[in-house]
């Protein structure tokens, strides 16, 4: 009967894909999906299994919290016009000059922060600088292959690389020695070309620059400086407490509010009310926060259910060459999440047979972290933006999936190469 989860998640992943076409919502699909894959779990397994439940919900409520929290700080920024100043510095009317800025600022800043926050950041930016929704949509895929490029080099741009540096497989300064020439490459290639697709599409009109004041524009540089340092701040905080990166975002956004309310202590109610915490989650898609849920949970029923592992263990088997099942295992974390796949893989070799920063292990972080662009749901950054900007499952594999595809391959033979 465990089959039947497999089967479940397979026509939900198939429901999701074909969102437009049968007209139901993909996060109404996810969260069915996900449930049902934990009713089968409930059938056949034993009463005292289901505390493996508990476990997936705080690791995916801890994802949940660190979006919300970093949606929410984002928004509270750019109700101060704080982003007003960035889109100042990159505003261009060159579209392939745009992809270029855009496309290189989310890299490096995705291996600064990670490619969740980096993503939310470049959407939000995005808005700003191109109205035309569709040519947005091309950046936005683009945002998502640079923030996962980013995050791959960095031990903490992406989970599956903080992964690995905690559990001792890679060193910090290693990965980022090794991984940045195949990481870049992987960004270079798809960008490279996408330039020759954008060269003619329409920004569309950037925000108009609204007047603002001397004291609006003292209180949006303020915000815009506070939510950056507090943003970046994140990963130090978890390096020196060793709490989880959300009680990070969760501080952020507590100081950014205090800070908030003592700059507009004096101002009526009316005047500060857009300007309110309260006002900028009533901007945050929540929908995109429970798609994220529904499919996380199903795939934590699946890696309850042993078969995440099970594929681990069965490329081990089948393929036998390291280096072709670490390629592999990153196609596979552009379906389901990479990391239980990375967990898995972690648990099936030792570092007695592969001591830190063996070859195998950074080119796992480089499969994990890349691998998941091919998708959209493959990785949080392209499940945040997909929901921010409404970006179809299909459209996205078949405009931007196959760039992700051949900057992955062409990322994946540069590490090779030179290994």
């Amino acid at each position: 009967m465990e089959i039947f989860a497999v089967l479940i998640f397979v026509l939900g992943y198939l429901a999701i894909a074909l969102e437009h076409p049968i007209k139901i919502n993909k996060t109404a699909t996810a969260l069915v999906t996900g449930v049902l894959v934990w009713i089968v779990f409930a059938f056949v397994r034993q009463p005292e299994d289901l505390g493996l439940l508990g476990h997936h919900l705080a690791s995916t409520s801890e994802i949940l919290f660190f979006l919300l929290g970093a949606m929410t700080l984002v928004e509270l920024v750019d109700a101060h016009q704080g982003f007003h100043f960035v889109s100042q510095w990159i505003r261009t009317k060159n579209p392939v000059k745009m992809l270029w800025v855009v496309a290189f600022i989310t890299f490096f800043l995705s291996a600064g922060l990670d490619n969740l926050t980096t993503a939310i950041v470049m959407v939000t930016l995005l808005r700003k600088l191109i109205s035309e929704k569709e040519t947005r949509k091309y950046f936005v895929g683009m945002v998502v292959i640079a923030a996962n490029a980013g995050g791959a080099w960095s031990p903490i741009g992406d989970v599956t690389t903080t992964m690995l540096w905690i559990g001792g497989q890679i060193s910090a300064l290693g990965i980022m020695k090794i991984l940045f020439l195949p990481s870049i490459i992987s960004l270079l290639v798809p960008v490279a070309i996408a330039s020759i697709w954008v060269k003619d599409m329409s920004l569309g009109q950037s925000d108009s620059l609204v007047p603002m004041s001397a004291q609006e524009e003292k209180e949006g540089r303020v915000m815009l400086v506070a939510g950056a340092a507090s943003l970046i701040g994140v990963p130090i905080f978890k390096t020196l407490t060793h709490l989880p990166p959300y009680m990070g975002i969760l501080l952020a956004l507590g100081m950014v509010w205090m800070l908030s309310e003592f700059l507009h202590a004096d101002k009526d109610e009316e005047d500060k009310k857009v300007l309110t915490v309260g006002h900028a989650l009533s901007k945050i898609d929540t929908s995109s926060v429970l798609f994220f849920l529904g499919i996380l949970l199903a795939i934590g029923g699946l890696e309850s259910l042993g078969y995440l592992e099970a594929l681990a263990t069965s490329l081990g088997e089948w393929v036998g060459n390291q280096y072709l099942i670490i390629g592999l295992i990153g196609l596979a974390s552009s379906v389901v999440d990479n990391v239980p796949l990375v967990a898995a893989t972690m648990g099936m070799y030792s570092l007695l047979d592969f001591p830190m920063d063996h070859a195998m292990w950074e080119f796992l972080a480089f499969c994990a972290g890349t691998g998941g662009s091919i998708l959209i749901i493959g990785s949080a950054a392209g499940v945040a933006v997909m929901g921010m900007e409404k970006i179809e499952f299909g459209w996205y594999a078949k405009k931007i999936g196959f760039l992700a595809l051949i900057g992955y391959l062409a990322g994946a033979g540069t590490y090779l190469l030179f290994v």
